[in-house]
């Protein structure tokens, strides 16, 4: 396989087999593997910078970052996920990571949101996130809200 490369499009950009594959991934996991029927398939996307990780032709991780709706609100990265043929190789650190990347750039002066699974608030929050709200159910699954506010630079 080629080297591991960080590919950020919006859905517009991406070819109809590259959707298919990231929106099939998404399905797998979060309705399939969780046994969780949902509108995965939110309206969301369009507006969405779909960041992916890729090894030659295979897709190994995704997220979705969505910007803030108004000045001095939060970006939010949701539906992250690594494929399940491809966990246990830190492959989520590394998606984090170039996501935070990617808002930092595109969004400077905004906090990061995201909404986690409660069992991921410790993966979340080596990130620099805390949590923001009690737990709470999202469609049967306890998450809660996490944020990451802008870090100033020191001049």
């Amino acid at each position: 396989m080629s080297p591991r490369s960080v590919d950020i499009r919006s859905m517009d950009a991406l070819s109809a087999g590259e959707l298919y594959d990231l929106l099939k991934m998404r399905v797998d996991v979060f309705v399939v593997e969780q046994r969780c029927a949902y509108a995965e398939l939110d309206g969301k996307d369009a507006d969405a910078l779909h960041l992916r990780l890729i090894e030659g032709q295979a897709l190994l991780a995704a997220a979705r970052l969505l910007p803030p709706g108004q000045a001095g609100q939060a970006a939010r990265i949701g539906r992250v996920l690594v494929s399940p043929g491809h966990r246990g190789k830190r492959l989520g650190h590394i998606l984090m990571q170039e996501a935070l990347l990617a808002c930092e750039r595109l969004f400077p002066e905004s906090p990061i949101a995201l909404s986690a699974q409660s069992h991921l608030q410790r993966f979340y929050a080596s990130f620099g996130f805390e949590a923001i709200s009690e737990e709470y159910l999202e469609d049967d699954i306890p998450h809660v809200d996490m944020i990451r506010h802008v870090t100033p630079y020191a001049a």
